[in-house]
């Protein structure tokens, strides 16, 4: 007796009874087919667990790691300082400007409390999922931190003389690639893509940038940057359809487009915020032994003195 399994419901039939010895399907969803209506049984489909989002999970591990190395060391969890959170690697201008611009990586993963990073991690994987398996691993990677650093460089040129910190301008980079990759239909064929999608990305866009406009102490011009590189980003990687040695040949192409593109705007922020007081030392801020360094005027610290935060990301 030649068994066959059913393409729709699964289940194993004799191929001798069914209707048409060439169908995939058995009687019954032969049947139900021909009469219009769903079958009893739908094909079992592929369910990812968390570990298909290695990436994903990993920055967000990071970032925690981060935040508890903050609050184990006596920083706030609910309300750090700006001189706390520029100890540990958040942006401010007089410093990045004059020769830290590992800042504007590392305030990607430095926040302002336990609800900063909450919102902001919850954000990272309702986006990151979908991105990481829609561009792939390296393309992903490439858009979260191409994103993140200029919109920390659009933080800078913006409020240069304040503490910022936060993930949210390389998350509003993830939606603005989604945006642009899934438009210019360059997703997998193999992947159903919910045609909402487009429409839920543009309200969480414009529903933050209105959000960050009306609350004080959010930086807009990080999430504007951020969004604005991913756009760009996303119209630049190439198709998931491609031919492998065609996207290598692409992405390597896009990649060096994202450094030079990151180089200048740094360089064009240091030019144009020339006025940003020069740093020499940094003791003022907290009590720590530091490095040699300017001491910046006091009108550039007095915003890390009174304790006022800079503007979250």
């Amino acid at each position: 007796m030649p068994l066959q399994r059913c393409a729709i419901c699964g289940k194993e039939f004799d191929s001798s009874h069914s209707s048409s010895p060439s169908s995939p399907n058995c009687p019954t969803c032969e049947l139900q087919q021909a009469l219009g209506t769903r079958p009893e049984f739908e094909p079992p489909r592929p369910t990812l667990s968390a570990t298909a989002f290695p990436v994903t999970i990993s920055l967000i591990a990071a970032n925690a790691l981060v935040f508890a190395a903050m609050v184990l060391s006596g920083v706030s969890a609910f309300d750090p300082t700006p001189a706390q959170a520029v100890k540990f690697g958040a942006d401010f201008g007089p410093l990045t400007l004059n020769g830290q611009w590992w800042r504007l990586l590392s305030s990607m993963f430095v926040h302002f409390g336990i609800i900063h990073i909450g919102l902001n991690m919850w954000c990272l994987w309702n986006l990151g999922r979908p991105a990481e398996r829609l561009l792939g691993r390296f393309s992903y990677l490439l858009a979260y931190f191409v994103s993140g650093i200029f919109g920390s460089i659009a933080s800078i040129y913006w409020h240069p003389r304040a503490a910022g910190a936060g993930a949210s301008g390389a998350i509003f980079g993830l939606a603005g690639v989604l945006v642009s990759f899934v438009y210019l239909k360059k997703t997998p064929s193999h992947l159903q893509i919910n045609s909402k999608m487009l429409g839920s990305l543009g309200t969480f866009i414009a529903y933050n940038l209105i959000f960050g406009a009306a609350i004080p102490g959010i930086s807009n011009a990080a999430h504007l940057g951020g969004v604005v590189m991913g756009f760009a980003v996303g119209a630049l990687l190439p198709s998931a359809a491609a031919p492998e040695s065609s996207r290598r040949n692409r992405l390597l192409i896009v990649a060096i487009l994202c450094a030079v593109a990151l180089i200048s705007a740094a360089v064009a922020v240091k030019q144009l915020r020339a006025g940003v007081s020069e740093v020499v030392s940094f003791n003022n801020c907290w009590p720590m032994e530091t490095p040699t360094r300017p001491s910046a005027s006091r009108s550039s610290l007095d915003l890390l003195d009174k304790g006022e935060r800079g503007p979250s990301r």
